[in-house]
């Protein structure tokens, strides 16, 4: 099966790798690229643990070494398996990994901080699915907020997809952020593709992702059991089984 990654980068390539080391074709398009230009000041006093729900936050933390290093003293809620590898790989020494959704990672904070002793820091983009810190907030936490990074979205695709896209040469897209979906929307209309598209498979991670397609119509989507990477892939090795029969 050849799919078409649209993650921002570094993620692509990596997710590129792993699906070719399970048997598919992948070509990237990143829909999205990481900016740290224009993030919000912060600082670490008083805070006693960090809540990140995207590696992008960690990479903006990286931005500024001094903090960097005495943030590693503090315990990490990461919001899931991906975001808490990349912490540990950064060097903090206490992370909690979330079930995999800014939503589910709420209720995880709650059963694990004492909202009396405890003031946490949520390094966030530019826009959220969620509030974690009003979440938090009214449950009796003490949470601030800055946004450290924002997510420019591109402004068209590369001649190379719109041709795999136009060839029938694409069997499936991924798209893993409700913000992708949205922009991968705008670009198919802003191309014409909107035709073309209804040939390949989209691969969402959640129903709230998939529900981003409706103004592409009546299209083949397939949503990932649960918000992992790997299910994801199990889910497009279960299409291109199909494929093969």
């Amino acid at each position: 099966m050849h799919v078409l990654v649209t993650r921002p980068e570094p993620d692509a390539l990596k997710l590129k790798g792993q699906l070719e080391a399970r048997g598919h074709a992948a070509s990237v398009e990143p829909l999205h690229a990481a900016s740290y230009d224009d993030g919000e000041d912060f600082d670490l006093d008083g805070v006693t643990g960090l809540i990140v729900t995207s590696r992008h936050a960690l990479l903006a933390l990286e931005q500024v070494p001094e903090l960097l290093k005495e943030a590693r003293q503090l315990t990490v809620f990461a919001v899931g398996a991906a975001t808490a590898r990349t912490a540990r790989q950064m060097g903090f020494r206490t992370v909690v990994k979330g079930p995999g959704t800014a939503a589910d990672l709420v209720p995880a904070i709650a059963s694990a901080v004492d909202p009396t002793d405890d003031m946490l820091l949520y390094l966030s983009g530019e826009r959220t699915a969620i509030d974690i810190g009003a979440e938090l907030g009214a449950l009796g936490f003490h949470v601030t907020t800055a946004k450290v990074y924002s997510m420019e979205p591109r402004e068209s695709l590369t001649g190379r997809t719109r041709e795999l896209i136009g060839d029938g040469d694409l069997e499936g897209v991924l798209l893993m952020s409700g913000e992708a979906a949205t922009v991968w929307v705008q670009l198919v209309q802003k191309h014409h593709l909107g035709t073309a598209v209804r040939l390949l498979n989209h691969f969402c991670l959640s129903d709230g992702i998939a529900k981003r397609l409706g103004p592409l119509g009546s299209i083949p989507i397939s949503v990932a059991h649960g918000p992992t990477v790997e299910e994801l892939l199990a889910l497009i090795d279960a299409a291109g089984a199909q494929l093969d029969c």
